[in-house]
């Protein structure tokens, strides 16, 4: 199953990094966090990825035409007029990655309309190209295939921060609304699983996946909610990325499930 994540947007909100880098490029440990997002997923075996680029896209780029070279040691040898490379003790991932340019000003939703050649017409897991969490994704896929309904959504409780989903007993998604000073229950976290059934959701770039997409499918009952309890921190701020660099260094980071 194909990973796709959403890395094209500005990251206003942390302007302090973002106007060197897009947001998913922002480190972590020295590593950018979208890195970190990848290891998650390849821990559980999930190691094509699609990513949606669009704010500095060159920079994921050139991140990963880089990547090879950056993780072995490496003899250039000058002599008798030529130029050799020899690589030794070399390490990379076992991933194919698709950096796709999906426009500088589109939004979510178009996003991802516009990497449909590259989805195959199969079920794909997404999320956001800023957030780390240590769900177990070989669960949330089961519980996707388990339910049969277009759409599963990672749910977490981040507080008063965003959003707030209602949903019923089984676990359907019900409603969105705007948070109140009073709440402290689920909002979206990403790590979602759709068929590719809604891509026919999605009217074209300026669709907010967020919005209409999401509150069509509600509508229809075909959005479900897979409750995770743990660890789940988004980078939105500057503060965000140090209690992030916090817990790195610490090493008690939960999203590391990789040697």
């Amino acid at each position: 199953m194909k990973v796709v994540i959403l890395a094209g947007g500005f990251g206003t909100r942390i302007s302090e990094e973002s106007h060197l880098r897009p947001k998913p490029m922002i480190e972590i440990g020295g590593m950018p966090i979208l890195w970190h997002i990848m290891k998650s997923y390849s821990a559980y075996g999930y190691n094509e990825f699609v990513i949606c680029g669009g704010y500095k896209q060159h920079v994921i780029k050139d991140f990963f035409n880089e990547y090879f070279i950056h993780n072995a040691d490496v003899t250039f040898d000058f002599t008798n007029n030529t130029n050799r490379i020899k690589y030794h003790k070399n390490f990379t991932e076992q991933w194919k990655v698709t950096v796709v340019d999906t426009g500088l000003n589109t939004m979510t939703g178009g996003r991802i309309k516009k990497i449909k050649r590259y989805l195959e017409n199969e079920p794909f897991m997404l999320t956001y190209g800023d957030g780390v969490c240590d769900v177990n994704l070989n669960e949330l896929e089961a519980f996707h295939r388990s339910h049969g309904k277009l759409a599963t959504m990672t749910i977490v409780n981040a507080g008063q921060r965003f959003g707030v989903i209602k949903m019923d007993k089984s676990g359907n998604i019900t409603s969105f609304r705007e948070k109140k000073d009073v709440d402290g229950i689920p909002i979206n976290g990403g790590y979602m699983v759709l068929e590719p059934e809604i891509l026919d959701y999605i009217e074209g770039d300026s669709t907010i996946f967020e919005r209409e997409p999401l509150e069509s499918l509600v509508k229809d009952g075909q959005l479900m909610a897979y409750k995770h309890d743990g660890f789940w921190q988004c980078m939105d701020t500057l503060r965000d990325k140090e209690n992030l660099e916090k817990i790195w260094s610490d090493g008690t980071a939960p999203w590391k499930k990789w040697d």
